[in-house]
């Protein structure tokens, strides 16, 4: 049995919130300043009113994927990556809508990632736990960078080890790390370590 590790996209592989930011501003002159709160209450027109949750969606998907080419590389994110798939099968776990798979595989693939991707609606510990069951790893390591996704894990798969990682520099600082998971750490070259460790034990939290 191999090892699997399951990641996030957003804020873990790739760089978003600065690029979706930018083009709030350019597109719909909307100033967007995530400082660990939700995405809606964020964004502030010109006239200082914030958004409604149901205009923040129609954003969002404004921005999956017609503008998803914005989006930068997470540093070393590229290397560990495949370090790790010398020794472990990897899946990206992206909470997008079904029909931005192919997207995303594409765009991961322009960076140099090449692995599986499923997309998700919601908390990801239940595909978490279907993932956990099809490949039956000797060990799982899960990294998102959004506590509600640790808990949901937490409570679907407790078996699995789970990473908390903000990539993103402005955001990292006023983000408390997740009470759901093992460890947190907001860079590829530390988080590389600390997921070789957990391969290494070769048994889950629970064990």
């Amino acid at each position: 049995m191999k090892p699997l590790l399951i990641t996030d996209c957003d804020e873990v592989l790739l760089h978003m919130v600065r690029h979706f930011g930018s083009w709030l501003k350019d597109a719909h002159a909307i100033d967007f300043r995530l400082h660990g709160g939700g995405f809606a209450e964020s964004m502030t027109r010109a006239d200082g009113t914030t958004l409604e949750p149901l205009e923040m969606w129609g954003l969002l998907d404004g921005f999956f994927p017609a503008e998803m080419a914005r989006q930068t590389l997470v540093p070393h994110a590229r290397e560990a990556l495949a370090a790790l798939a010398e020794q472990a099968d990897i899946v990206v776990l992206t909470n997008l809508q079904d029909h931005c798979r192919t997207h995303r595989i594409d765009q991961l693939a322009t960076h140099g990632i090449v692995h599986r991707v499923e997309c998700n609606q919601g908390g990801k510990g239940p595909p978490v736990a279907r993932l956990v069951a099809e490949y039956d790893p000797s060990v799982t390591v899960f990294v998102d960078d959004l506590a509600v996704h640790h808990q949901s894990v937490a409570d679907t798969a407790p078996q699995v080890f789970r990473l908390h990682m903000v990539s993103e520099p402005d955001l990292a600082v006023h983000v408390a790390p997740a009470p759901a998971a093992h460890a947190r750490i907001d860079d590829w070259v530390e988080a590389q370590g600390w997921i070789e460790a957990r391969f290494a034990e070769g048994r889950g939290p629970q064990a």
